[in-house]
């Protein structure tokens, strides 16, 4: 039996290092990807973040594959959901079903930290697209990150006109 095949036991969340990382002044958090252990399973992604105040804790996004879900673990925020703006506290629960046209991120406007676990299955042929941003990522292309809106005919440089 390989060492992959062989139950593991339990494993402290606490035990897990946290990782802080930020982009600029409005994006950034402390992150505990649990997943990533031994333990963590390979399809679904789980992670426990804290977000301090005046963060955001990513671009608002939807994705077409992947599903998302939020449980709020401590402290007050605004899931923005859509057009929306929503109240989300210690004991609330959100799913993002895959392929929702509506953004969602979460913003900390209180004057104290929130945490969130988020739970979403790790889709290899994902797309994500950023509605603030004009933006599509295309996670099995390297995440290859075009425009929104803007496409090519299909029939483009195919030399469709120049016999074999």
């Amino acid at each position: 039996m390989s060492q992959q095949d062989k139950p593991q036991g339990p494993i402290a969340i606490d035990s897990i290092p946290a990782e802080d990382w930020s982009e600029g002044v409005r994006y950034g958090g402390r992150t505990r990807v649990l997943s990533n252990t031994r333990e963590g399973g390979r399809k679904i992604g789980i992670a426990i973040e804290v977000l301090e105040p005046g963060k955001q804790s990513c671009p608002h996004h939807f994705h077409m594959v992947e599903e998302e879900h939020i449980i709020a673990l401590e402290g007050e925020a605004t899931l923005r959901l859509g057009d929306g703006r929503h109240p989300i506290k210690a004991g609330d629960y959100v799913c993002f079903p895959a392929a929702q046209r509506a953004g969602h991120c979460i913003v900390n406007d209180s004057d104290a930290p929130f945490k969130f676990m988020i739970v979403g299955d790790r889709a290899a042929n994902e797309t994500c697209v950023y509605p603030d941003s004009g933006k599509i990522m295309i996670y099995n292309l390297g995440r290859l990150i075009l425009p929104e809106g803007e496409s090519l005919d299909y029939w483009k440089d195919e030399k469709a006109d120049e016999p074999l």
